[in-house]
């Protein structure tokens, strides 16, 4: 009962993140959020989220929203859950978070989502798709406006073949975005010609103690508004030079990251946590799930010869690694064979 009513919870709280869109800027983003589940522990859950945002093309101007359309893949495990307490459907109402920033005016909104009724089968992935009106709102000030998503909570009512309800009734559920991920739908200058300039990230991380290098994948945006977000990535080392292991690398933005455009490139200033959160030596598990370095690792990430801010090219970077905590009772082993400076990305942008 507790696994259907957590699966169950997925389902609407994918639905519920669909809330931002795009209009004279069409924006089709797909992001990805994790809830806890009882039991089977933690889901990860694909949400797409379709629209088209009106930009006001001055001060005092009204931003707009339309052609929402979300959906989110549920996945076979969740369908199996419902069907244990005799869903045939499911449907109920979702509360978004999202902050439009407007210079110095900061906007929290909360959006509602309807979550439409849902034919459950007894197995297999299925789609859900949330909608709702999101009111237009004004414009003020000049200068940088972003409007970013955050959390969001679901109240979800699956239902028998007649109608009636299950076991679980209605119940309310959260679900957080998963790291690492770029937050913001849409960002521009107002009152000025947009010069947002976004990038998919292809390279290396090289950590220097382990000697080893894992592949990065990812984005970055440079303009207005720098950010830099990176795929979760594994690197494979041997400890002690012969027993073979692995170590999972999750690098999150760490509070506002700024930089500088000049010359025809630019610098980046970020700050990452570094999560490990799996660790293995001969395919066992050595760490616990709250591995991470010990504080915020800052980064600046430089263009280099044969970049192109129309186009893309190569860029850099080093960083130390600082003692690692909550790796459990190996923290200390560990934090040995990850820690310490020059540490290096190598990454290739690609214009997008």
């Amino acid at each position: 009962m507790r696994i259907a009513r957590s699966l169950l919870a997925a389902c609407v709280l994918a639905s519920a993140v669909a809330t931002p869109a795009a209009a004279s800027t069409p924006v089709d983003k797909e992001l990805t959020f994790t809830c806890p589940f009882p039991l089977i522990g933690r889901q990860q859950l694909a949400v797409e989220i379709k629209a088209a945002f009106e930009v006001p093309s001055a001060p005092g101007g009204t931003f707009t929203t339309g052609d929402l359309a979300v959906s989110v893949t549920v996945p076979d495990k969740s369908a199996r859950g419902l069907a244990l307490v005799g869903a045939a459907s499911i449907e109920g109402t979702a509360s978004a978070g999202v902050t439009l920033a407007n210079g110095p005016l900061t906007l929290p909104l909360s959006l509602p989502l309807t979550v439409a009724k849902t034919a459950v089968p007894p197995s297999g992935a299925f789609t859900a798709t949330a909608s709702g009106s999101v009111p237009p709102v004004q414009l003020p000030n000049a200068g940088k406006t972003t409007l970013t998503i955050g959390g969001f909570s679901t109240r979800l009512t699956p239902k028998k073949a007649d109608g009636s309800f299950t076991g679980l009734g209605s119940f309310t559920s959260e679900c957080t975005l998963d790291p690492g991920q770029d937050p913001v739908l849409l960002g521009f200058e107002l009152g000025s010609t947009p010069t947002q300039h976004r990038y998919t990230v292809a390279g290396s991380t090289a950590v220097k103690a382990l000697r080893s290098t894992a592949p990065l994948t990812g984005s970055l945006a440079a303009g207005p508004e720098f950010a830099t977000a990176f795929d979760r990535t594994g690197a494979e080392f041997k400890a002690f030079g012969f027993v073979p292991g692995r170590a999972d690398l999750q690098f999150t933005p760490d509070g506002p990251q700024t930089g500088e455009l000049r010359d025809g490139g630019f610098t980046a200033h970020s700050a990452f946590t570094l999560a490990l959160p799996q660790v293995t030596l001969f395919g066992l598990p050595v760490a616990d799930p709250g591995c991470r370095a010990g504080a915020p690792i800052p980064v600046d990430l430089r263009t280099g010869s044969g970049f192109a801010v129309a186009t893309g090219g190569p860029v850099t970077g080093t960083y130390t690694i600082p003692p690692l905590t909550g790796c459990g009772a190996f923290t200390a082993f560990l934090s040995s064979l990850v820690q310490g400076e020059g540490n290096t990305f190598a990454l290739t942008l690609t214009a997008r």
